[in-house]
């Protein structure tokens, strides 16, 4: 019998909201993190994307270089790197090259 249920469980994924996410994060749980830097993205909250960072999240460094990158902004890639996502420094290294090599024809 085939299975009737169309829920496949991202109706409950989404319906978790912040203050679930908020207790197994503070407990250092790295999945309720990277939720949480999500919605704080889909919100467009930069400082909660911040304050994740802070925290450890990989994900909210990833979002936050992925912005800083869209926008050039060199000093918030060292600041991202600063609080230890890698990445971001590597961007920022990538932009600064390409700034003094030139546009290219």
């Amino acid at each position: 019998m085939a299975n009737t249920n169309t829920n496949t469980g991202t109706s409950t994924s989404t319906d978790i909201d912040r203050e679930t996410l908020r207790e197994p994060a503070d407990q250092g749980n790295e999945t309720a993190l990277d939720r949480l830097a999500g919605l704080a993205d889909a919100a467009g909250d930069l400082g909660e994307l911040s304050e994740l960072l802070d925290e450890g999240s990989p994900r909210a460094g990833f979002l936050l270089t992925r912005r800083a990158v869209a926008a050039g902004d060199l000093r918030e890639l060292q600041r991202i790197a600063d609080a230890g996502y890698e990445e971001a420094g590597d961007e920022l290294d990538r932009l600064l090259r390409e700034s003094a090599d030139g546009p290219r024809d």
